[in-house]
């Protein structure tokens, strides 16, 4: 089972903020059946340069790397990125898409997105060095035009939600009719400590797996293992 968002790296944002408390996540999601887990902390491009983002990660990783277990994730470096205009034309994108892969999680804004944010995601999606992930896609539907989700869906865009969403009854409907429409591909925990933001992807499987069946939510799980293989460069 592949988790394609979380912040376990440590002192990177507002995430993790020790290795102990990397560790703990880590020992989680491995027992709830998470064999890799993408590392996407924060990158705020108008605040951070990549230069500067880049060595504080791995920074961060050679903290990590000391404490790591036997049975732990696979580890892939990777970024969500929070858009800004012009990010299609940034050289140094490539750097941030998720280790091995053309994969980019991408985070949208909250608030309104006009004509203007759709086309520079298109961009990007039409860019042969980028497969555009778009981060906790359920957050967004408000802000989104009603026609934009088919066109990036077309597009090739993936759209990731986040586990938590399977869980509280007041979103698990939607979430399940996503998932039934292929409006959600892969699931990320975006776990960010062990209280009020811990992994749960064990939850939101179980979730899927009383409406949809075993066989299902394995076919679900292993289609983003098949992306890690078909985006790989």
């Amino acid at each position: 089972m592949v988790d394609f968002h979380s912040h376990v790296l440590p002192g990177m944002d507002d995430g993790s903020q020790s290795v102990s408390q990397s560790v703990s996540m880590l020992r989680a999601l491995a027992a709830q059946g998470v064999d890799t887990l993408a590392l996407t902390p924060h990158f705020y491009g108008q605040s951070t340069s990549p230069e500067q983002f880049l060595a504080e990660r791995a920074a961060a990783m050679e903290r990590l790397k000391g404490a790591l277990e036997d049975g732990m994730p696979s580890l892939l470096l990777g970024a969500e990125v929070y858009f800004f205009h012009g990010i299609s034309r940034m050289e140094q994108l490539l750097d941030l898409r998720l280790q091995g892969t053309r994969l980019l999680l991408l985070e949208m804004p909250f608030c309104a997105w006009g004509r203007r944010e759709v086309r520079e995601v298109l961009d990007l999606c039409e860019n042969p060095s980028f497969v555009v992930m778009l981060a906790h896609v359920e957050r967004y539907l408000k802000y989104a035009p009603a026609d934009a989700w088919g066109v990036l869906r077309a597009s090739g865009a993936i759209m990731q939600s986040n586990a938590a969403f399977f869980l509280p009854r007041k979103t698990r409907g939607k979430a399940l009719r996503m998932v039934r429409r292929g409006q959600i591909h892969v699931l990320g925990t975006d776990c960010h400590n062990m209280e009020d933001r811990r992994p749960c992807m064990d939850e939101a499987a179980a979730v899927l797996e009383k409406r949809f069946g075993a066989q299902a939510v394995q076919a679900f799980f292993r289609q983003g293992e098949a992306y890690l293989e078909e985006w790989s460069i």
